[in-house]
């Protein structure tokens, strides 16, 4: 009798048990080394009243967000680097950005900056994104408005 009905190696609840601790750890592995990836590419968001009390590590990416105080708007002669300030009413911080600005971008409007605080405390923008009140209307649909208005008051 050579074993012909005793079972072999492990029951198949022991078996079940076995791969659902494997599916587990392969799930908590993937998600550490997912965690551990992503980590260099987020980017914490300060106001300049948070940016003045702990200031970011020198190579650390972060965004600004605050309005661009009016009267600080320069561009520079090369035409393509502006300087101006991002406040937000408790503290001020200069921010400098070289490229082409989104439209929306005014002196009193919202803005993100995407980039790092240089050493002498200017903040130096890769990015620069407009934000717009809630009252925005494209410039195409502009356009239309004034368009209806004037045949409004035409009848």
């Amino acid at each position: 009798m050579s074993g012909s009905g005793a079972p072999s190696g492990l029951k198949a609840k022991h078996q079940r048990l076995v791969l659902l601790v494997i599916a587990l750890v392969a799930l908590i592995g993937a998600g550490l080394l997912a965690a551990w990836a992503l980590r260099s590419q987020a980017s914490y968001f300060y106001v300049p009243s948070d940016m003045v009390a702990k200031p970011p590590a020198p190579d650390r990416a972060v965004r600004l967000g605050g309005m661009v105080e009016k009267g600080s708007l320069r561009t520079a002669p090369d035409g393509v680097t502006v300087d101006f300030i991002v406040e937000d009413g408790k503290a001020r911080i200069p921010v400098r950005f070289a490229g082409i600005t989104p439209s929306l971008f005014v002196e009193g409007s919202g803005v993100v900056a995407e980039g790092k605080l240089g050493a002498d405390g200017t903040f130096v923008a890769d990015n620069l994104l407009a934000k717009h009140d809630e009252k925005y209307v494209p410039r195409e649909m502009q356009d239309m408005a004034k368009a209806r208005a004037a045949v409004a008051e035409t009848k």
